[in-house]
């Protein structure tokens, strides 16, 4: 009986030093197999170590942070970012309205005299005869040399500016010193003078333009090289934004 006691003892004993020898998931599982109540010490050790230790998958630290815990994106290299994009933006939108809307262009001659003077800067309006709009009657329009003065030597990438005074089926003559359209005189009271030449009936062609030169008698324009045509327009021009002291539209007649 004393044996079978001491026994016991030892096998207690024995089963106490194996649990203390078992690693802690073992005793954690043991422990979960014993029936619901609280965990065993080991377990919510590991718990909670693993709660304040590990790394959180759903809050990452952020690369862009700096040491000092400020975002680059927040510093001055952001502004000098963002004005730099803005800036592109600008020019890009300039680049698009220059090649396909708006073009400035500058007056070389005296030919438009006293309408336009030499070195005034107007803005030219590209977009309405690509939309099947061609300018009216008084327009002023910007146009490629036609083919006459192309034949003559004229540079191909030149650009002109006229008053269109005929559309397609006008009759344009000059007789007496002022222009005649289908028979009837045509006022034109910003001219400086009389013109000085006469010009025989011309029925302007389908798809083509009669332009003159609001200075008649120091032009370069229909009354000698004769229609133009509309494939060779830039565009119209509208507004006079330099000198500042002339700054507006375009009259037109």
């Amino acid at each position: 009986m004393g044996f079978e006691g001491r026994g016991g003892q030892g096998q207690g004993a024995g089963a106490a030093a194996g649990a203390e020898h078992q690693p802690p998931q073992a005793q954690a599982v043991k422990g979960r197999q014993q029936g619901p109540g609280r965990l065993p010490i080991q377990e919510r050790l590991l718990s909670h170590w693993t709660r304040h230790r590990e790394p959180r998958l759903c809050d990452p630290p952020d690369p862009a942070m700096t040491s000092s815990g400020e975002s680059p994106r927040s510093g001055p290299l952001a502004a000098v970012a963002e004005q730099l994009r803005s800036l592109l933006l600008v020019l890009l939108l300039a680049l698009v309205l220059r090649w396909g809307v708006v073009e400035p262009r500058w007056i070389p001659s005296e030919s438009m005299l006293p309408t336009l003077q030499p070195r005034d800067r107007v803005l030219v309006w590209k977009l309405g005869h690509r939309l099947g709009r061609p300018p009216g009657r008084g327009a002023i329009v910007v146009f490629r040399p036609p083919p006459r003065l192309l034949a003559a030597g004229y540079d191909g990438d030149a650009a002109l500016i006229k008053r269109v005074v005929g559309l397609p089926g006008d009759v344009i003559a000059v007789a007496d010193g002022q222009l005649q359209r289908n028979g009837s005189a045509v006022p034109e009271a910003f001219l400086a003078e009389p013109m000085a030449y006469g010009l025989p009936d011309i029925t302007v062609p389908a798809h083509d333009l009669l332009v003159l030169g609001d200075n008649r008698n120091a032009s370069l324009d229909s009354h000698l090289w004769g229609p133009l045509p509309e494939e060779r327009l830039i565009g119209v021009a509208v507004w006079r934004y330099w000198p500042l002291a002339r700054f507006g539209p375009l009259p037109r007649p």
